[in-house]
């Protein structure tokens, strides 16, 4: 078995310390999200091995299509797990512009979709939907897309909520673009099942995320279907397991109690199930954060969605994916404070120990470098 490795595109800015806001909440960094900054953060992705960045949506951050259409030109082998929303964007013209993608990238791109769990966001993109219609639009989305990536001959469909008449495309993606897929509550499990390539979940502890990959499963073989797995989390990797709480300790104590309450308060807003689990996993409390072993849930006090980040040394966090792949989770969406230094940790010190396990395979050799983690010393600009 070979894991997969994906790290992340800060499109609202990064920062040393947490970023607070996301999933409808406003957010922004004090490194702004210029296209300079993020080309570094692609390279550094690119440079230790990750596979992909995701690149998120919403009003909250940059647009995910356009930004990454501007770093295929500057990255090589780097590919982008572009995240959309179905309920915003034609299915004909999402289904076209993948192929655009595709055909000008060389076949770098990968689909997040995100139905969207923020009803105070989808209004103000104007969608009025409740959270059961959505599910279905994507369903009837998701379908129109896959016929029109492989139909010869025009497409029609009429369901409850799309129509399309006569679609067909000229030029389809090769390959088509595989689908990643996030949902926790009940009407998300059929689509993933029927439409998914890779049903994704949030960082949460061991027996959770099985329980939840196992009611997936048992769908998808309804369907005749078998998925791929991953896990969106985050990571603070360091060279011993002391350096790496102290820098958890670290972010903690730069957050701002107000950010907190802002934060939590937008949250309790969300219909999204998986944000509810990620809240619970904290409760708003600032102690008891290690939630499982190494697995700390403070980044959810000011962060919507991903919530949780796997602290510790380069073997525990090792260890600590190694028991989520046990459980059938080949896909791994990184991320980490801040993002250009953070990949070079996880590349220099996690990745290694994974190679050496036969688990990881880099598809690009790089030069050897020191044991010493290149950012020690890095300015604090």
């Amino acid at each position: 078995m070979s894991l997969s490795f994906h790290w992340f595109l800060p499109t609202y800015g990064d920062s040393r310390g947490l970023v607070a806001g996301g999933h409808g909440t406003a957010m922004s960094g004090d490194r702004p999200a210029s296209l300079r900054y993020l080309n570094q953060v692609a390279g550094a992705a690119e440079e230790n091995g990750f596979e992909a960045v995701l690149t998120p949506t919403g009003a909250w951050c940059e647009d995910a299509w356009l930004t990454t259409a501007m770093l295929v030109e500057t990255t090589e082998t780097l590919k982008f797990l572009v995240a959309f929303r179905p309920g915003l964007i034609s299915p004909t013209l999402a289904a076209q512009m993948s192929g655009t993608f595709q055909r000008h990238s060389r076949g770098r791109l990968l689909l997040n979709v995100v139905t969207g769990g923020e009803p105070h966001e989808q209004r103000a993109y104007g969608d009025f939907l409740d959270k059961e219609q959505r599910y279905e639009r994507c369903g009837e989305f998701l379908h129109i897309v896959r016929e029109l990536w492989r139909s010869r001959e025009p497409f029609t469909f009429e369901g409850t909520h799309l129509q399309v008449r006569d679609a067909l495309l000229n030029n389809h993606p090769d390959p088509a673009p595989p689908l990643f897929f996030g949902g926790s509550s009940a009407p998300a499990g059929p689509v993933a099942a029927r439409y998914a390539d890779t049903y994704l979940t949030w960082g949460e502890p061991l027996f959770a995320v099985s329980k939840k990959l196992e009611w997936v499963r048992r769908l998808a073989v309804d369907h005749g279907r078998q998925l791929s797995y991953g896990l969106r989390i985050h990571v603070i990797t360091r060279d011993t397991s002391e350096a790496a709480w102290a820098e958890a300790d670290r972010l903690l104590e730069g957050i701002d109690p107000g950010d907190v309450e802002r934060v939590q308060a937008n949250l309790s807003r969300s219909e999204s199930e998986g944000q509810r689990r990620m809240v619970e996993l904290h409760g708003g409390n600032t102690d008891r954060l290690e939630i499982a072993p190494n697995l700390w849930a403070g980044v959810g006090l000011v962060r919507g969605g991903a919530g949780t980040a796997l602290v510790g040394s380069h073997e525990e966090v090792a260890e600590r994916l190694i028991e989520y792949s046990r459980l059938g989770i080949t896909h791994f969406i990184l991320s980490g404070y801040p993002h250009v230094e953070e990949a070079y940790w996880f590349g220099e010190g996690v990745l290694p120990i994974l190679e050496r396990r036969g688990l990881w395979r880099p598809t690009v050799r790089r030069a050897v470098r020191p044991a010493a983690a290149p950012f020690a010393a890095a300015p604090t600009s």
